[in-house]
């Protein structure tokens, strides 16, 4: 298992991230992140060629050694300074309100405890912060919910941790965040694993605590 989980699943997990038809959400999520930047789950660092000219400094958070290896190669064709950090997402080492965004991007699905990470997300977010994000997770149909509920245990297993079952825009709501802008699509393959939630967020403050408006599905 060992063998898997540091010498296949490193280089597995950036075949299937490298996937052409996500390029379209990293662009939006990456492309307009700006100042300070904190990536969550960098991974191999496929984010690293969609930051756009707003964003002034990278630093990217993963607990997989193997997956930063691979991601410091492509860190050196960023043209802006990189930070890696091999650190759990729940425990983040920076202070407060120390980073303008915070970019996640199919990473909530695998992190043993999304909620203490998203906690940690609005914790180092400046108050004028914004939290950017695309994540695959529980759809709306009731028997593919079925069958996300029913494979999750078996899959989580084997892939790393990916949860099929979360239902993102209640989990980033729960943490804080007041969602300011979310999009629900199915993208083609198997539908237990191809429900997108990709949106922005922003610091909850006693004024906005309330229910984002119902994303449009398709």
């Amino acid at each position: 298992m060992d063998i898997y989980r540091h010498h296949i699943l490193p280089w597995l997990t950036d075949w299937v991230m490298g996937q052409a038809m996500l390029g379209t959400f990293r662009s939006k999520i990456a492309g307009d992140a700006r100042g300070r930047v904190l990536e969550i789950g960098i991974g191999s660092g496929r984010n690293l060629p969609f930051y756009g000219a707003a964003a002034d400094e990278v630093v990217g958070v993963d607990p997989s050694a193997e997956l930063l290896a691979i991601a410091r190669r492509a860190a050196a064709e960023a043209p802006r300074p990189v930070t890696f950090v091999e650190q759990t997402a729940e425990r983040l080492p920076f202070d407060d309100g120390s980073f303008d965004t915070v970019v996640v991007t199919w990473s909530l699905c695998s992190i043993p405890d999304p909620s203490a990470a998203l906690r940690e997300a609005h914790r180092v977010l400046k108050p004028a912060g914004e939290l950017r994000f695309v994540e695959h997770g529980l759809a709306p149909a009731p028997g593919v919910q079925r069958w996300q509920h029913r494979l999750t245990p078996l899959w989580s297993r084997c892939s790393g941790g990916c949860h099929l079952n979360r239902k993102m825009d209640d989990l980033i709501s729960a943490a804080g965040f007041h969602i300011t802008d979310l999009t629900t699509s199915q993208l083609p393959g198997p539908k237990v694993m191809t429900f997108m939630y990709e949106g922005t967020a922003v610091p909850s403050t006693g004024a906005d605590r309330r229910k984002a408006p119902e994303p449009p599905r398709g």
